[in-house]
């Protein structure tokens, strides 16, 4: 039900690019193949289960915290241009 110009279902088009783009970001992020055993960051041991259970993994929990701290403020855009949301 989109308004104005645009055309039926553009408003469903806006928010599955804006899940696509989400999906791609963090695929971007991932890393594949083998796991370090000491931080890219600080050079501190990465546990041996948090090895395990990332694939890739590259950083300790605590710079990897820090890292999506610094990155949780992306997720703040809104495709939507519609008063409603703009106000949420």
């Amino acid at each position: 039900m989109a308004g104005g110009w645009a055309r039926d279902g553009a408003v469903q088009d806006q928010i599955d690019n804006s899940i696509e783009d989400g999906v791609a970001h963090i695929r971007s992020e991932l890393s594949l193949g083998q796991s370090l055993f000491d931080c890219e960051e600080c050079d501190k041991p990465i546990l041996e289960a948090r090895r395990r259970a990332v694939q890739g993994v590259r950083l300790c929990v605590e710079c990897q915290s820090e890292r999506d701290k610094r990155h949780s403020n992306m997720a703040l855009f809104n495709r939507r241009g519609s008063k409603d949301s703009q106000l949420r």
